[in-house]
């Protein structure tokens, strides 16, 4: 990854500087509130693994639970593809409020015992279900930013998802309105239209270990696609912004909100998984 993409990618990180995710609504409807985001390991004990088994096991609880409970707008899968870690996984899932997750974990519960109403059979599943995880994991919330570019609805691919985590540094010289005009203005001319990246979602820090971390997700057919979306960025550009004090001088506007530090990691949806 070049660094001549963090003016790409780094653009929208100015939005943790303002305290309401509706200060965009005119740009995109705000469709869900927050995101849960458990990062689960891989039993590697277990034996004879078999990623078909193992996606027939949580097709079946997504379609006798997670599917049936209104509180959860969405949830969906994503396994390593580079990361720090390749035992790990990710399951997410989509509220529409805080409130909305607590009363989602209370209906899972209802529609467990609905789906199994054996107790014995409801143990025999999760059973089956755990041995495919180690007890490790860890959950963070994330709250929604309504400046996304979303999955179409009649997509069935494993599409990519690269992941960026940044973190923000707190300028004294700050300027909302400022990086609210440039922010709308890179989303709509570097990320909407752009053909390669079929979906783009971001979001802010709400409960977790670090309070300054801002997760942008890009969702492209392929890692050569990926490629070839840094690879067109300073053309891009270019086209945009041809002046080039007009480019370095916006450059130098987003910088001063950002630590310069960021995380890169590799994930692979797995679609038929999703809700």
């Amino acid at each position: 990854m070049k660094k001549n993409n963090q003016f790409f990618v780094t653009f929208v990180l100015s939005l943790l500087l303002f305290s309401s995710t509706t200060i965009l609504a005119q740009e995109e409807p705000q469709t869900s509130e927050y995101i849960t985001i458990t990062t689960l390991h891989w039993n590697m004990d277990i034996e004879d693994f078999d990623m078909d088994t193992w996606k027939s096991v949580e097709k079946e609880y997504l379609e006798k639970v997670t599917a049936k409970n209104e509180y959860i707008m969405g949830s969906s899968f994503y396994l390593h593809e580079f990361s720090p870690d390749n035992t790990e996984l990710i399951y997410v899932g989509v509220y529409e409020s805080w409130e909305a997750i607590e009363k989602a974990s209370k209906r899972n519960l209802e529609l467990e015992k609905e789906a199994w109403p054996d107790e014995a059979d409801r143990k025999a599943f999760f059973k089956k279900q755990t041995a495919y995880y180690s007890p490790n994991h860890s959950d963070e919330i994330y709250s929604t930013i309504p400046l996304t570019k979303p999955i179409s609805m009649d997509n069935t691919k494993d599409l990519v998802c690269y992941v960026r985590t940044s973190h923000l540094a707190f300028p004294e010289d700050g300027e909302d309105g400022e990086i609210k005009t440039l922010m709308n203005e890179n989303f709509e001319k570097l990320i909407k239209n752009n053909p390669l990246i079929k979906g783009y979602y971001l979001n802010r820090h709400a409960w977790g270990k670090d309070g300054t971390e801002i997760m942008e997700a890009f969702y492209l057919d392929s890692m050569t696609d990926l490629d070839k979306m840094f690879e067109g960025l300073p053309e891009l550009v270019e086209q945009v912004w041809p002046d080039e004090a007009v480019r370095k001088e916006r450059g130098k506007k987003f910088d001063k909100y950002f630590t310069g530090v960021h995380g890169d990691a590799l994930y692979r949806l797995v679609t038929e998984l999703s809700k």
